[in-house]
């Protein structure tokens, strides 16, 4: 089974997946897609998002991946990232950027059986420092939200499900789905 779990920085995306990989330790753990890139990005950018963006597809179609695995971030959190960063510096992503973007992620979606997305709730809202950039983090939220209902990126081979909550509610939802989702025939 194939897990991304998505959301905008500080959404609980490391806490869900390393207590899930704590009590399911057959699930290989993917992780974000910014430890992977050189130090050359001091800075959120496009080119930043666009080169994890890369990543995070690229990863989810390697032939040596195990059966079960669980990824921190997919390809449509960067899509989500490129569009907030456009929405709030005004300056556009250039059309083949966007289009080669777009391609990838609807690609590599294609092998992925559960995508769970960690909204931002303020009913179980996660303290965040200033050093976060709240503008960035909001935008992204709000991008990645309409980017989920897009059929043509996320197709119906994919599970698509929001959580929220607290961190054990959070833990039993997705221990639930993966339960579900196992004995579902196909």
């Amino acid at each position: 089974m194939r897990i991304v779990v998505s959301g905008t920085h500080a959404s609980g995306k490391s806490t869900l997946i390393a207590d899930l990989a704590r009590r399911h330790p057959h699930f290989s753990v993917l992780p974000d897609p910014f430890e992977m890139l050189d130090d050359f990005w001091d800075t959120p950018g496009a080119g930043m998002f666009a080169a994890q963006l890369r990543i995070a597809a690229d990863r989810l179609h390697a032939d040596d991946l195990p059966a079960d695995v669980i990824a921190e971030r997919g390809p449509l959190d960067f899509l989500a990232y490129l569009q907030a960063v456009q929405e709030l510096t005004g300056e556009p992503i250039s059309a083949d950027v966007r289009e080669r973007s777009v391609a990838l992620t609807a690609d590599a979606l294609r092998t992925v059986d559960l995508l769970v997305v960690l909204p931002l709730s303020e009913r179980d809202p996660i303290p965040v420092g200033a050093d976060e950039d709240l503008a960035l983090r909001g935008a992204m939220n709000d991008a990645l939200l309409d980017l989920v209902d897009d059929g043509e990126l996320v197709g119906a081979g994919t599970t698509v499900v929001e959580i929220t909550g607290g961190r054990r509610e959070r833990l039993s939802v997705l221990e639930e789905l993966v339960r579900t989702l196992r004995t579902a025939p196909r």
